[in-house]
């Protein structure tokens, strides 16, 4: 089978949740044999500890950062079993503009970002700057805790809104291939009664006609489509799932909407957001 995944970029900024990302980076490239890209971005702005400050000298940070990302790819390329590289780049200037430059100049496939356990402020930070990178690139994001080291993806849940995830069933497909996974395809039963069985139906029907890869249809209870998909996956030791950056992923409450604040980060399970086809 061809492989239609070839970079993955981890965007470093030298603290502990790197090393989340850098170890589930590493497990996808050695599964599924592709490169790694270490970028850091120095900014003319930088955040420290909650306060704005700007750097003194971009010159003298550049090169603390060229030789820590040195230090990085030497201390992974050894972990890679494959034929698969490991990239560092240094960039300069605003953060998100470099990083959208960057995924499209060098094909990045997909970004993998490690997320913060305690600093709020950092975790609503990074919530925004995924919502934005999706928006501008359309290159799924894997946002990783440090609870979601010790899993391979055996368990996938999909969650199935109002259309059928097109982009989504073809990423579960690969991976399931690779890691030799099952996919749980998930609908939310209404308070009414109704689901979206037609959906979750035309869904299953697509799914199994492209692959072998084992899949069930699941419907659950719940009013919100975030809990019930934390939960669900909770109940069976889920290792991943899969969303879209639209409304119905976004954790309740007003100020989580507005920040768009993603199920990426409520859940303690690993979490890939691929941008729908037509959005």
């Amino acid at each position: 089978m061809s492989n239609p995944l070839y970079n993955i970029m981890v965007p470093v900024d030298f603290t502990a949740k790197n090393k989340w990302a850098i170890a589930k980076a590493v497990e996808l490239a050695n599964t599924i044999n592709c490169n790694i890209h270490f970028v850091h971005v120095v900014s003319p702005i930088a955040f420290y500890s909650g306060h704005y400050i700007t750097n003194s000298n971009p010159t003298i940070d550049g090169l603390v950062a060229r030789a820590k990302l040195k230090e990085l790819q030497a201390q992974y390329q050894g972990h890679l079993c494959t034929a698969g590289k490991i990239e560092i780049s240094l960039l300069h200037g605003r953060q998100a503009n470099e990083m959208e430059d960057y995924i499209k100049k060098h094909d990045v496939d997909i970004v993998v970002i490690g997320l913060s356990k305690f600093n709020l402020l950092q975790r609503l930070a990074s919530s925004i700057s995924i919502s934005a990178l999706m928006q501008k690139t359309n290159v799924p994001v894997l946002a990783v805790r440090a609870s979601g080291l010790v899993s391979h993806f055996k368990k996938i849940v999909l969650p199935v809104n109002n259309h059928v995830p097109l982009k989504r069933i073809r990423l579960a497909i690969l991976l399931g291939r690779f890691f030799k996974s099952t996919v749980y395809l998930l609908s939310l039963k209404k308070d009414e009664g109704a689901h979206n069985v037609p959906i979750l139906s035309q869904t299953l029907e697509i799914f199994q006609s492209l692959t072998t890869v084992p899949v069930q249809s699941v419907i659950v209870e719940g009013k919100s489509l975030v809990q019930s998909t934390i939960e669900f996956s909770k109940k069976i030791n889920a290792d991943l799932i899969m969303i879209n950056p639209i409304k119905d992923f976004f954790i309740p409450g007003w100020w989580n909407r507005v920040t768009q604040k993603l199920l990426s980060y409520q859940s303690k399970i690993p979490v890939l957001t691929v941008m729908h086809e037509d959005e």
